[in-house]
């Protein structure tokens, strides 16, 4: 395992060796200081220098050499190796996750703890969805309350013409409110009876249920198929 201990911003092409008054001191000195900051022991490391490509350039086994003799170039890095078989790095630990054992639970015994995450948010998903629920209710029974039956209405899509037959809740077919309509046309799927329930009569093909918000009811008077309102 290695860490960098030291970088420059690289610089193209490399300049000179430096003569900074650190690079001149013996590097026993800088090992020890490497070794406070990174918490590898001094006798357990073996240090490089390295390229800007990461290659290795030199070893540093010359305690009493200063920097500056291992080619001290900008973007140059001293790397850090831990020779010690019983830390943490050994063997590649800090960076192959594989390697460290991880707790398991079973969901059996997951689902017997008194309190969880996954209950935690199963229970917020539910109160959510309960809340959205009683939210669009209240919402298309305030629609509703200005829809009546034989009002007359035009509906989305298609602005199409009928009367209002029915305003309601209807199980059968799902939660919140619905409206019936009997269509002036034949623009419908069904004659008032939706799956085995009798909403409302009216001739087949003529009834729809919808949902409140594409209802608007109005002065919707029945067209007539052979008025043109292009011409006068």
């Amino acid at each position: 395992t290695a860490w960098r201990c030291a970088s420059r911003t690289p610089t193209s092409p490399p300049s000179p060796p430096t003569s900074a008054s650190r690079s001149r001191r013996p590097w026993r000195r800088s090992r020890r200081s490497c070794g406070r900051r990174h918490g590898t022991a001094v006798g357990s490391m073996r240090l490089e220098r390295r390229d800007e490509a990461g290659a290795r350039v030199a070893d540093l086994d010359r305690d009493a050499a200063p920097l500056a003799a291992y080619s001290h170039y900008d973007g140059y890095r001293l790397h850090i190796i831990n020779l010690d078989p019983s830390s943490v790095t050994s063997g590649g630990w800090l960076e192959d996750t594989s390697l460290v054992e991880k707790y398991t639970i079973s969901d059996e015994a997951y689902d017997k703890l008194g309190t969880n995450f996954r209950k935690f948010k199963e229970k917020m998903v539910a109160k959510t969805t309960v809340s959205d629920d009683k939210q669009s209710d209240n919402q298309m029974e305030e629609l509703c309350a200005n829809i009546k039956v034989g009002d007359r209405c035009e509906v989305e899509p298609g602005a199409k013409r009928g009367t209002v037959k029915f305003v309601g809740k209807a199980e059968a077919l799902g939660r919140g409110f619905w409206v019936g309509v009997q269509y002036d046309e034949p623009l419908g799927k069904h004659d008032g009876m939706v799956k085995g329930v009798r909403f409302f009569e009216c001739p087949q093909g003529h009834g729809a249920i919808v949902r409140p918000e594409k209802v608007k009811v109005g002065d919707f008077p029945e067209r007539d198929p052979f008025d043109d309102e292009d011409e006068i």
